[in-house]
């Protein structure tokens, strides 16, 4: 008896342990560090699709009995290009999927950081735009997939902004609205800004140049709230500022909340910016990575995240989404042609490219340059107004006792 209750004990902890494990094989679970740009996918919120949640579950019921565990996508974000980079170079974390930028990209490409992509774990790659592939920056594809892409323009709030101050680049050095005009927290889209308004090119190795466009930069430091990022929606949804230089997808979502907002591509000519899956050879999980990629290219999360971000899809699955299209449309009027514009109606734009070391540098010293200058402006003046004062106070109470010494004797 004794024996067959042990047998009995025995079967019930191995059918127990089954059950627990039913599913992911050994009941594991992997991490997947997948490093965006913020506000940049479907999150959740707002009634929008959770992909990353999505792939989590597409992964359990599709992959998680072969590779033996379950994945869970850690999601952290950046605000800047150079902020991923110095983050990546630093080995501070590891990540399995990055999405940076073209010039970025082919940094980080230069730089050996990045690993070739095996496309057969990536068959939703055929549904990418050809006009997206073989692109300057990796020109054989082998280390990015395109996610997003679109222009640089200027946001501007029409309550504020008078129609004859619109256009060129000029309005964000317009005295008319001093402390109302916000930068690009960032050296190449705020010096892209300054060169586009000089007619640089944007890609220069010119230190004259680079030097021209830190001038001009700092002529405009009186006029500016502040340099922003991310900042930059609260502020432009709420009035606190009205003129900023900014991406095309990001004024369609402020002017959800703010339809006194405007926008327009610059006439001078502007940046055309192409964001793009990447794997960096910290990445622990490739393969996971790859299968990850491959599901955000899948329609219902490419037509998710580009109904959220509101920014350019090179996925042509995207594009045939009819009520994708009758979103942006009741979005805005013109959102459709901000992101989509006829042969005719293309805008005249630049991409940037990798800078050599030399001017890499360069910019990063005019950079710190401007911003130290920022800073100096505020608190060397504080600074010596207390001198003054404290020296004040000290004079004032040297002159009242050496007056009472006089009068005892």
């Amino acid at each position: 008896m004794k024996n067959r209750f042990v047998l009995a004990l025995i079967f019930c902890c191995v059918l127990l342990l089954s059950s627990c494990n039913r599913g992911s094989g050994t009941g594991k679970t992997v991490t997947l560090n997948v490093y965006n740009w913020g506000e940049y996918i479907s999150d959740g919120s707002e009634g929008c699709l959770d992909v990353n949640e999505m792939f989590e579950e597409y992964f359990e019921e599709n992959y998680a009995e072969k590779y033996g565990f379950s994945v869970e996508v850690n999601y952290t974000t950046y605000a800047s290009n150079e902020d991923m980079y110095n983050k990546l170079r630093s080995g501070a974390a590891t990540y399995d999927v990055i999405i940076p930028s073209d010039y970025m990209i082919q940094r980080l490409i230069n730089e050996d950081l990045l690993l070739p992509l095996n496309y057969d774990n990536i068959p939703n790659y055929e549904h990418i735009d050809p006009d997206y592939k073989n692109l300057y920056y990796d020109p054989d594809n082998t280390y990015s997939i395109p996610y997003m892409y679109g222009w640089v323009g200027l946001i501007y709030n029409s309550n504020v902004v008078s129609e004859e101050d619109i256009g060129s680049w000029d309005l964000m050095w317009n005295e008319s609205y001093r402390g109302k005009i916000l930068q690009f927290n960032n050296p190449r889209d705020a010096f892209g800004t300054a060169m586009y308004s000089l007619g640089i090119d944007v890609n220069t190795t010119d230190h004259e140049e680079w030097q021209a466009a830190l001038d001009l930069l700092q002529k405009q430091k009186p006029l500016v709230q502040s340099y922003v990022m991310d900042e930059i929606y609260n502020k432009m949804k709420n009035g606190s500022a009205s003129i900023a230089a900014y991406y095309t997808g990001d004024f369609l979502t402020m002017y959800e909340s703010n339809d006194a907002l405007g926008f327009y591509y610059p006439k001078e000519g502007t940046n055309v910016y192409v964001d793009a899956f990447c794997i960096p050879t910290c990445a622990r999980n490739k393969e996971i990575a790859e299968l990850y990629i491959n599901f955000l290219c899948s329609e219902e999360p490419a037509v998710a995240n580009a109904e959220y971000t509101y920014y350019g899809s090179p996925n042509l699955l995207v594009r045939e989404n009819e009520e994708y299209i009758e979103v942006l449309s009741e979005v805005h009027p013109d959102a459709v042609s901000l992101l989509y514009p006829a042969e005719e109606d293309k805008v005249t734009a630049t991409y940037y490219h990798a800078l050599d070391d030399t001017t890499q540098v360069l910019e990063n010293d005019l950079w710190a340059q401007l911003k130290i200058e920022s800073t100096q402006s505020t608190w060397i003046p504080i600074t010596a107004w207390t001198i003054v004062g404290t020296l004040i106070v000290f004079l004032g109470f040297g002159i009242i006792r050496n007056k009472i010494r006089e009068s005892k004797y």
